[in-house]
């Protein structure tokens, strides 16, 4: 998104390193020239986006070549009157149906086969919806964060933040990207309870603490 504010610190670049361990030992099991997706999903304001781009920034220094795609871009309806549509059109209609999931997924196809892309940018200021071009030949890893981000098929590595709206009131102030009254507080609730849905598909779920911890597939 053009124009988001990171506010990243010592917990956010922590958890970074370990999904980073955790990342290189799934590359590994993969072959040459696999190109490799993760997506970090979490509430607002749990730190997805500051996680992805400290994870990037390991990745890159480790020499990986590494792109970040923020699935906020992806909402069929503008942010100047997606709160507008959504009172209009009941409270229960927030959630993945909001998400525009044949374009996403169309540009994580292009991303698996190396190709330009045509991708939807949101400006923050302007609250305008953009389009980028990129191309991801030269790219070796995807990292997809979002809220549903989990949700996206062919994911190789799902990680959650495991922090409710009502833990992150704090980093949503700071950051200053939402109006902050009754309606939004029901919009957030909403999130929360479609989140908790999605949380069994995580591989590994970021502790309030920041702490990473791979999921334990029952036997």
């Amino acid at each position: 998104m053009l124009g988001d504010i990171l506010l990243i610190n010592d917990l956010h670049k922590k958890a970074a390193k370990s999904i980073y361990e955790f990342l290189l030992k799934e590359i590994s099991l993969k072959k040459k020239g696999y190109r490799f997706i993760i997506a970090i999903s979490g509430e607002s304001g749990a730190g997805k986006s500051e996680i992805s781009h400290s994870l990037a920034v390991l990745l890159k220094k480790g020499e990986r070549r590494v792109k970040i795609l923020h699935t906020d871009n992806y909402y069929k309806i503008s942010p100047d009157l997606r709160n507008k549509w959504r009172k209009e059109h009941g409270i229960k209609n927030v959630g993945t149906s909001e998400y525009d999931w044949k374009l996403l997924n169309r540009n994580i196809r292009e991303f698996k086969e190396g190709r330009e892309a045509l991708m939807p940018c949101v400006d923050i200021v302007s609250k305008q919806i953009d389009k980028l071009i990129t191309n991801f030949s030269d790219i070796d890893i995807l990292v997809v964060d979002g809220l549903y981000a989990i949700k996206i098929k062919n994911i190789d590595l799902r990680v959650y933040i495991d922090l409710t709206y009502h833990e992150t009131k704090k980093n949503r102030g700071v950051r200053g990207k939402e109006i902050i009254d009754e309606f939004r507080f029901e919009v957030l609730e909403m999130e929360h309870k479609n989140m908790l849905a999605l949380k069994p598909k995580a591989d590994l779920i970021v502790n309030k603490s920041y702490e990473v911890e791979k999921v334990q597939v029952a036997v």
